[in-house]
């Protein structure tokens, strides 16, 4: 059980979670409004950056979403010229997602953003608080990332203002 002292720390924790993500997507957001975007999106374009050809199904398991969620934001990237299907080696019936240049351009800008904050954010708080920070994350993260097929960084402390 979590006591009261306990609890009020982490409800701060939960707090400060809420807001830095808020301020993480709001310049991508607003990137992405104007073309008619959302944060949807933005989660496919990233993981179609980091995950090589996904097929539909690879990148449905990745995001933790139906069939049904994904082809509403599936069908806008490709729309848009984003996306593109491939058709998979060796079996042919398998559709495989890819960015297209334009894609990648769009996924790295807005990606770019993000890591300017992280950044910055790092060299404010200095290296022993970034390692503290990527412990706890990689904690929360652990699960999820091994659900969607995504190995954490072999050594995260050493990216420190780093790319993917």
């Amino acid at each position: 059980m979590i006591d009261t002292k306990s609890r009020a720390g982490l409800d701060a924790a939960i707090e400060l979670m809420h807001f830095s993500y808020r301020e993480l997507v709001a310049k991508p957001d607003r990137v992405l409004a104007g073309r008619g975007l959302g944060r949807a999106h933005h989660r496919i374009l990233y993981l179609l950056a980091k995950l090589r050809a996904p097929s539909v199904a690879e990148l449905i398991a990745a995001l933790g979403i139906s069939k049904q969620a994904a082809s509403g934001p599936l069908r806008d990237l490709y729309a848009q010229q984003l996306v593109r299907y491939e058709r998979g080696v060796p079996d042919a019936r398998v559709k495989r997602l890819a960015l297209t240049e334009a894609g990648h351009k769009l996924e790295g800008r807005l990606a770019a953003q993000q890591r300017q904050a992280f950044a910055a954010a790092f060299a404010a708080a200095g290296p022993e608080a970034e390692r503290g920070w990527r412990a706890v994350m990689a904690e929360l993260a652990a699960a999820e990332m091994r659900r969607a097929g995504i190995a954490p960084a072999a050594d995260p402390s050493t990216s420190a203002g780093g790319g993917r």
